[in-house]
């Protein structure tokens, strides 16, 4: 089987730190998004990756080639040199997808992150005979999104609803989609959304089905989903896979610490924490709800809180960052500062407070 992620362009909503890296690549829960997918794709029998990108694609693909044999599975790029939509990316790549087998291919978009429930989207599509699964999520509020409308019985999607006005359901594209080949014959070479042109065609041909996904799922493409994401993903480790957690009397809730990190004395972690490889927190440091980025320095006495820090950072003694602060790479935060919803540019040194959001050039 094959795969098409859509990884898209410049990640502008998680500045500063995709001035660094293409979206995909930056690190959730101690690795980049992108292979949270690919390693489940890989454990449901897919051999071959494609990436629809317009965005870096030497930096996404010289990252990847070493994740190649580790994974033993083919990763290539397909690049737009216009933006193509969500849909026209599937067109471009067409050669690389389609190779005579009749086999489905899984498409998914990159910000996404759940736990990707492919043996069971492949077992329901098989079963219904349909052209096109999608999977979908229960929202609190639909008319943020596009609803889904379908049958029960049958999960054949009658329609889609965008942003509805009254209430017609409370499930949503969930952004994973498993198709079969002839899709590709309704899809024409331009800038094309496949949520909004070519899905609600196939659903009027009754060719379109919808499956629940089970567990979390969140859009982690902005700062503040991306920690709420951090939140979940940590909650169904700690179901899935215990042992992967850091536990210990100065451990709160659910904790992700790399093996590289080290962590002083009289700390308090957690609850929903990630310290990426060879981090240093010095010793009384409160952390919660937030991700530290490889290589940063967190010193004596500082609280951090609802944040990210990002790669080789470093934030002075009894520092306070907290409401959503991002610090992008390389940023040092002086001692005693406090930071409230600051968005700091790489490369910058913090010496005064920031006491309201701000973006800091």
């Amino acid at each position: 089987m094959k795969a098409l992620i859509l990884v898209g362009g410049f990640g502008t909503r998680l500045r500063p730190l995709t001035l660094r890296v293409p979206k995909p690549l930056v690190d959730f829960a101690n690795k980049p998004m992108i292979l949270h997918q690919i390693e489940a794709l890989k454990e449901v029998g897919v051999t071959e990756v494609v990436l629809a990108i317009n965005y870096q694609p030497e930096v996404m693909l010289n990252f990847l080639k070493e994740f190649e044999p580790k994974l033993g599975i083919k990763i290539t790029c397909s690049q737009e040199t216009e933006p193509l939509g969500t849909a026209g990316p599937l067109a471009l790549a067409r050669d690389k997808l389609v190779d005579g087998s009749g086999e489905p291919f899984f498409v998914l978009n990159s910000d996404v992150i759940c736990e990707y429930p492919f043996t069971e989207l492949v077992n329901f599509h098989k079963s219904h005979g349909g052209e096109v699964t999608i999977m979908i999520t229960k929202v609190d509020e639909p008319s943020k999104y596009g609803v889904v409308v379908m049958e029960e019985e049958t999960r054949r999607v009658e329609r889609f609803v965008e942003k509805p006005k009254i209430f017609v359901g409370n499930k949503i594209n969930a952004g994973i989609y498993l198709l079969n080949p002839s899709v590709l014959d309704r899809i024409e070479l331009r800038p094309t959304s496949i949520e909004k042109e070519v899905f609600p065609k196939i659903a009027s041909d009754q060719k379109l089905y919808a499956m629940d996904l089970p567990g979390f799922w969140m859009d982690i493409g902005q700062p503040k989903d991306y920690v709420t994401g951090l939140g979940l993903y940590l909650n169904s480790l700690r179901k899935k896979s215990p042992s992967k957690l850091a536990f210990g009397p100065n451990m709160i809730g659910n904790v992700l610490v790399h093996e590289n990190a080290s962590i002083g004395e009289g700390c308090l972690i957690g609850p929903d924490v990630t310290i990426g490889p060879g981090c240093v927190v010095e010793s009384s440091v409160r952390l919660s709800r937030c991700t530290v980025m490889r290589g940063a320095r967190i010193k004596n006495h500082s609280c951090i809180s609802n944040s990210i820090i990002g790669w080789h950072s470093t934030v002075g003694q009894w520092a306070r960052i907290e409401n959503m602060t991002i610090l992008g790479e390389d940023v040092h935060v002086g001692d005693e500062v406090y930071t409230n919803g600051g968005v700091v540019l790489p490369h910058k040194e913090i010496k005064s407070d920031i006491l309201k959001p701000d973006i800091v050039m």
